[in-house]
């Protein structure tokens, strides 16, 4: 069975927004060959609304690699109770769920292939973290406090238990944690 995966660019204070802002600083040859790596074993991708309109005009055309050629062969779903449709540039690779993600979730799992990966999307993650449909989540924490912005976690929700199964830290000081949920979470 497949696995649902998310990873997060974040602040030192929880900040998951605008990291174009505040990342770039940190992104050295290390981070760029855990991301290389992560890619090799994602072939399908969930995106929230949010991220799905920032993106869909830029991924598209654009040659920034290695996520460029990425982001634009594999299949893409976008999650999204407010949108009508959706487009990539002129691929057809990508879909809808305006409903039933759970249902959707289950289905992309039991088709053969490798990890469903959750680009950006913080609310998205937030919700299937809390919905018990992630399996695993990575933060590539960065060592910025921003003091202001949308947050992984605001106040609310109830706890989830996770269990750190890899960490690392990149020349730049970007400690990169993966964990994976519990059975009791």
């Amino acid at each position: 069975m497949r696995r649902v995966a998310a990873g997060l660019f974040i602040t030192l204070d929880g900040v998951t927004e605008s990291p174009d802002k505040w990342q770039f600083d940190y992104f050295d040859d290390d981070m760029m060959a855990a991301m290389a790596s992560y890619l090799t074993t994602e072939d399908t991708i969930l995106l929230g609304r949010k991220t799905y309109q920032e993106w869909a005009d830029y991924w598209p055309t654009s040659t920034d690699e290695p996520y460029a050629s990425h982001i634009n062969r594999v299949p893409k779903y976008v999650v999204s109770t407010t949108l009508d449709e959706v487009a990539w540039g002129d691929l057809g690779n990508i879909a809808l769920v305006k409903e039933g993600l759970a249902t959707e979730v289950a289905r992309l799992r039991r088709e053969p292939g490798n990890r469903i990966g959750i680009a950006g999307s913080p609310t998205l993650v937030r919700s299937m973290l809390e919905d018990d449909l992630l399996d695993e989540l990575t933060l590539m924490i960065h060592p910025v406090v921003v003091g202001h912005g949308a947050r992984l976690f605001p106040d609310g929700g109830g706890p989830k238990k996770l269990v750190l199964v890899d960490s690392n830290r990149t020349r730049s000081g970007v400690a990169i944690l993966t964990y994976h949920r519990t059975e009791d979470s």
